[in-house]
């Protein structure tokens, strides 16, 4: 249910708001039937366009400045993981360079900044593959939902700069797996093995009610984590310069490539 049920009264909120743009959804095989279930009387009726997505493994949405990866990941239901990656970034500007070209301070230098030619006085033309170094990768942030780790974790989330992952339980609790969750220290597994930036632990069970245990286990694994709670608010911060690439792509050389799961 917690996958779904908010649906209804974020709806009813975006009515009770006065919206008119219309809505695009996305989710999984049965995502339709449910809406139109939750979209029918007794329910009240959106009052603006309500478009279903139905998507699957592997599904590529390409939005403006960035794209969202589906993957199914292991779960007692077929539960997707998403991957949110901005558009590679320009290159950085070398005004040296630019100056050296003959290109005169000012908006000539946000042109080739932002992609676009400049031509001088003298009829030259400059283009930004002259003045900018190799494209920057963006930010990506990679949101499990409830899982238990699996390969296609480790692969969405290469290299990401934030790793949410399902942190249900405290390793001493025997059948988390069995119930389709991760303890906090699988979650740092994956991370880890994923080459990740940061790890936030999410979906803590309750009977959590300080979450210091799960914290200490997983940062025995991995550095860089964050206990999530409701209503958090961060800031990603954009990575180190990077050559741009896609959310799957080949590890640089020298850098060990992602452990299978099976090892976690």
């Amino acid at each position: 249910g917690d996958h779904v049920l908010g649906l209804p009264g974020l709806l009813q909120t975006m009515g009770l708001n006065d919206r008119t743009q219309a809505l695009d959804i996305y989710g999984p095989p049965g995502t339709k039937r449910m809406l139109r279930h939750f979209t029918s009387p007794p329910m009240p009726r959106p009052s603006f366009p309500v478009h279903v997505h139905e998507i699957e493994d592997g599904a590529v949405l390409s939005m403006d400045g960035y794209r969202i990866e589906a993957r199914s990941l292991k779960h007692t239901v077929y539960n997707l993981g998403y991957a949110l990656i901005e558009d590679p970034r320009p290159g950085r500007f070398d005004k040296p360079k630019a100056l050296e070209l003959g290109v005169p301070e000012g908006p000539a230098f946000g042109k080739l900044q932002k992609g676009l030619d400049v031509e001088l006085e003298d009829g030259t033309v400059i283009t930004p593959e002259m003045v900018l170094g190799p494209q920057r990768r963006g930010r990506k942030v990679v949101f499990t939902g409830d899982c238990t780790p699996c390969e296609a974790t480790i692969e969405l989330a290469h290299r990401a700069d934030v790793l949410i992952h399902d942190s249900t339980y405290a390793s001493d609790y025997e059948d988390a797996n069995g119930h389709g969750h991760s303890t906090a220290q699988q979650a740092a597994f994956m991370a880890q093995k994923a080459q990740a930036r940061h790890l936030f632990l999410t979906h803590i069970s309750p009977r959590y009610t300080k979450a210091d245990d799960l914290f200490e286990e997983a940062t025995a694994i991995f550095d860089e984590v964050t206990v999530a709670h409701d209503l958090m608010a961060e800031v990603i911060k954009f990575p180190p310069d990077e050559p741009a690439e896609g959310s799957f792509a080949e590890p640089e050389e020298g850098v060990p490539a992602p452990a299978s799961a099976s090892q976690v």
